[in-house]
């Protein structure tokens, strides 16, 4: 069991820490921003969801919660390289064939040479929003104490409160540094170094 179970235990510890239960009515506003911080900075496996986008004339919709692309595959799922829009555009301009290429545009996946057909992306999501409706997540079971300092961080903030900011801050990173150990281990903890070069 998490040591901070939901949304209202957060609340109620977020005040708690910064002494200023009294201004609660603020705290969703300042959940608000620690989340759109922690979007911008955390990848970790938790963030990663596989879905299928649907071209046509080689253009597709990146789903709502896109941050970043890990890898996409085309319909017969060979993984399709990431170039730049001006690489992707003079390589293949209005080409049609199997997509060997991709360039991110927006909320838009252009993909080259033009197909019209399903394409697997992978990729990082962002950190479902918690809510008085949707009380929990996956970051909030994992790792309560991000989600604790980053909102103490956000009070701070507003509070004109440098020093706390600061302390909230530090103590943020240091959970978020422990969270993104604990991803790598769990990724790469069984993993066999492979040494490169000539074997004699």
């Amino acid at each position: 069991m998490s040591a901070i179970e939901d949304y209202a235990a957060l609340l109620i510890d977020a005040g708690e820490y910064s002494g200023r239960a009294d201004i609660s009515h603020l705290f969703p506003r300042f959940l608000g921003l620690a989340e759109l911080k922690l979007n911008r900075g955390l990848r970790v496996a938790d963030m990663e969801v596989t879905d299928m986008i649907t071209l046509t004339s080689g253009d597709g919709a990146l789903p709502d919660d896109f941050l970043e692309a890990r890898e996409v595959k085309n319909a017969s799922g060979i993984p399709i390289r990431a170039v730049s829009l001006q690489q992707i555009t003079n390589s293949y301009m209005e080409q049609s064939g199997t997509p060997a290429a991709y360039a991110i545009v927006g909320n838009t996946i252009k993909v080259r040479p033009i197909a019209d057909e399903d394409i697997g992306i992978t990729y990082y999501g962002k950190i479902p929003p918690l809510t008085v409706t949707e009380p929990t997540n996956w970051l909030l079971t994992k790792a309560p104490d991000v989600y604790l300092y980053g909102l103490v961080n956000e009070i701070a903030i507003w509070k004109k409160d440098v020093d706390g900011a600061r302390a909230a801050q530090g103590l943020m990173m240091l959970a978020l540094s422990g969270l993104t150990i604990q991803d790598e281990r769990a990724r790469w903890g069984n993993a066999q170094v492979v040494v490169g070069g000539v074997t004699p």
